[in-house]
């Protein structure tokens, strides 16, 4: 199984400070810079600049309205990356299923050597 990943996307969630801005703008709807900085260990300078990644991979959207700029996810691209990670999961749970398998036949193996066996 070989799942298509955008790269461009898993960077933007890949910092903990965008994650976290996610999240707000999830559980908010939207926000602005101000607003979001306003909750956040970081400048509103700060917070914009995260904006602007997030807006290039295509997670949030933006709306001018008047002197602000409003954030709101996108749920489109939100579904998506929702979507790459469960495949990623699924890969790696059939990886880590093999590698428990592969392990319990060394174990198995190694039992049933006799020179490994307890002499009492």
């Amino acid at each position: 199984m070989t799942a298509v990943i955008d790269d461009d996307l898993w960077s933007a969630i890949g910092d903990p400070t965008r994650r976290r801005m996610l999240d707000m703008l999830l559980a908010a709807g939207d926000g602005t810079a101000t607003s979001l900085s306003d909750k956040l260990p970081v400048t509103r300078q700060a917070v914009a600049k995260h904006l602007g990644v997030l807006q290039r991979a295509g997670l949030v959207s933006a709306t001018p309205i008047g002197r602000e700029t409003r954030y709101r996810l996108n749920d489109a691209q939100f579904a998506r990356a929702v979507a790459q990670l469960s495949t990623v999961g699924a890969s790696w749970d059939a990886r880590l299923q093999r590698i428990t398998q592969i392990a319990e036949a060394i174990q198995r193996g190694q039992d049933a050597d006799p020179r490994r066996q307890n002499k009492t």
